[in-house]
């Protein structure tokens, strides 16, 4: 098997011009000289992906500034940017905010011209659409993002001129609508794998494939609360269903190191490299990728207190690992691989315990792996999406059915590989709320430090409850400066200037 091989190309960025001058680089590529051929074809999706390595993307900003809001996580930097995100008071200025916001409309920007240019090339028409698939599926990917940081975007949909730039901002409605539409085009391209295909996608793996786009079209509809049509989707992937190619991994920790990566329990990652693996000069921290782009990821440096340790796991979290003991008589199997304490860990990084404080992140850092730590680059590919989650977001759907024995069979399948005991008969006995309360505390533990908790606690309305919201100050301090709104990410200053059809968003205010 071979991995997906980022390349690196500058797609396609117009430069201004004006009526007396207008001059073009040769050696550059534009997209009147560059769509010609298949191999053009294959590059220029290929591009797409190296626009996820981005450090708004998934290289550093999208886990940080989302973990940060979370329950699970608090700041620990001096970098105002994190701990001001953390605390709910983001100002519209902040360079990481925009970097998020930059990065996605990379994503976009990309996936647009292949969704322009490719359908009229004389290419492969198998390969034409499993790259077509391709480019739905990561934009989908993006509007995604977008829609659950800023709640609101525009949406573009071809590639835009200069002129053309004052796009106004879309409706909640037509945003959702447009990624549900996307990871569906998607879902009709995709293979379940590239094992069996034929092309230079051949045995490549990283790729998007039929079950990412499905587990993200379900995922989707979740989050909109469209219960049976996400139960549908998920049922594709699990209990023999026509893209149930996915499993739970029996050591919770492979899912997080470099030596397990796309796993059976991976639906999607992002493929990330050290610097022995794939070379480069330039750091990946933001703007265009390049040539000399190096493929890393600083999550394991910011999160780790041999590095950055730009933020701490909290103490609720940590006892919330501790509240029910294993079948065996031990704490929850994920506790370890989730959170180093100086409690259970006699040794981190090859050393004796010599942190101020007791617990720290574990999880996407390089504790216990052959990687030095104490440099900025890590090769630990970022996992957007798992098995595990597709499982318990089918239990959701199914306790908001009304179908509460189902979802404790689903519910339970995770339970077991933490090795906690099996309450299914107590759990098909729960009322839906009771289940609703069951599930929150399933999924905090199982995706702890995974950029997925505060979409959760946005999306199941708790920051509309005044209990809730008392429930997460006193788990996180945090919470105390949070005010309606701000929840979210602002979007960022620069672009409301520039764009006077881009409206403020519920942060803004």
């Amino acid at each position: 098997m071979k991995k997906l091989t980022l390349l690196f190309l500058t797609l396609f960025l117009f430069a201004g011009c004006s009526d007396e001058l207008n001059l073009t680089n040769p050696n550059e590529p534009t997209t009147d000289t560059f769509w010609q051929t298949q191999e053009d074809a294959v590059k220029g999706v290929t591009a797409i992906y190296a626009a996820l390595l981005n450090d708004g993307t998934y290289m550093r900003m999208i886990p940080a500034l989302t973990d940060g809001r979370g329950d699970d996580f608090k700041a620990d930097t001096p970098w105002p940017d994190l701990w001001q995100v953390a605390a709910f008071n983001i100002p519209a200025t902040s360079g990481p905010v925009a970097w998020v916001w930059d990065g996605h409309y990379i994503i976009i920007y990309r996936a647009n011209q292949v969704l322009q240019y490719v359908p009229e090339m004389d290419v492969e028409p198998e390969l034409k659409e499993r790259l077509l698939g391709q480019a739905y599926f990561l934009r989908g990917l993006a509007y995604f993002n977008l829609a659950i940081n800023f709640y609101e975007v525009p949406l573009v949909l071809e590639p835009q001129e200069p002129s053309e730039y004052n796009v106004p901002t879309a409706s909640e409605e037509d945003l959702w609508a447009q990624i549900h539409s996307d990871f569906q085009e998607a879902q009709s391209r995709l293979p379940v794998s590239y094992n069996d295909v034929t092309g230079p996608d051949q045995g490549q793996i990283g790729r998007a494939t039929v079950g990412a786009a499905t587990g993200m079209l379900g995922k989707s509809y979740l989050y909109r609360e469209r219960w049976s049509e996400a139960a549908t989707e998920f049922e594709k992937l699990i209990d023999g269903g026509p893209y149930a190619v996915y499993e739970l991994m029996e050591d919770f920790r492979h899912n997080f190191d470099v030596d397990h990566e796309n796993n059976a329990e991976s639906l999607f990652e992002v493929q990330f490299g050290s610097i022995e693996q794939v070379g480069g000069s330039v750091a990946n921290y933001g703007g265009e990728p390049n040539g000399n782009w190096q493929q890393r990821s600083s999550i394991a440096f910011t999160y780790s207190p041999e590095g950055y340790e730009d933020f701490l796991v909290t103490d609720w979290i940590y006892q919330a690992f501790q509240q029910e003991m294993t079948v065996e008589g031990e704490f929850d199997r994920r506790l370890q691989p989730t959170i180093m304490s100086r409690e259970y860990d006699e040794t981190v990084y090859g050393h004796e315990w010599n942190y101020p404080g007791d617990i720290y992140p574990r999880k996407y850092t390089n504790e216990g792996l052959p990687q030095p730590e104490l440099r900025e680059d890590s090769g630990i590919n970022y996992r957007v999406l798992r098995f595990s989650d597709i499982l318990l977001m089918y239990a959701e759907t199914q306790n908001e059915l009304g179908n509460q024995a189902v979802a404790a069979q689903y519910i339970q399948r995770v339970r077991d590989r933490a090795g906690l005991p099996d309450r299914v008969a107590e759990f098909s006995a729960f009322s839906q709320q009771e289940m609703r309360d069951q599930l929150a505390h399933e999924r905090a533990l199982e995706f702890a430090i995974e950029a997925i908790r505060i979409h959760d606690i946005i999306r199941w309305g708790w920051f509309d409850d005044p209990a809730k919201v008392e429930e997460l100050r006193q788990r996180d301090s945090e919470f105390d400066s949070w005010a309606p709104g701000k929840q979210y990410l602002p979007i960022p200053q620069d672009e409301l200037d520039v764009n006077p059809n881009l409206e403020p968003n519920p942060a803004n205010n």
